[in-house]
């Protein structure tokens, strides 16, 4: 059996431009996808934290540091710059695999710069103590 594992995630990240006219996807600014572990063209699902929506696109590469997350087309319409998102890629793994899995979590500020962990997220924890 196969099941759907969060592959990566970058966490709050702000919407820096939306634009309607373009082909579509959301432009991530390449290093935040290296560290989730996201690859060019791959499905991404965003989630709004400003407005609730979720919706799918797929992923490509803005400048390095850049802080850009540009959202294109017809996912424009589902947000405004300023706003905050969830960005997250899945994976099809093995029960066997999905024992030890460990997603790739990316926290960013309000710049969609690289955020520095405080605390250890209580589902990261918790896997931790549940490991055997």
């Amino acid at each position: 059996m196969q099941l759907r594992m969060l592959k990566g995630k970058i966490h709050r990240a702000r919407v820096t431009g939306a634009d309607l006219n373009y082909e579509g996807s959301i432009e991530i600014d390449s290093s935040l996808m290296d560290a989730a572990g996201i690859l060019p063209f791959e499905k991404v699902d965003i989630w709004s934290i400003t407005t609730g929506d979720r919706f799918s696109t797929y992923a490509l590469p803005a400048e390095k540091r850049s802080g850009i997350i540009a959202l294109n087309g017809a996912a424009a319409r589902k947000v405004q710059p300023g706003d905050e998102i969830i960005i997250t890629a899945f994976v099809s793994i093995s029960e066997k695999e999905a024992e030890h899995w460990n997603p790739k979590i990316v926290f960013v500020d309000e710049k969609n710069r690289f955020k520095p962990l405080t605390h250890v997220p209580k589902a990261i924890a918790n896997r931790r103590r549940l490991a055997p």
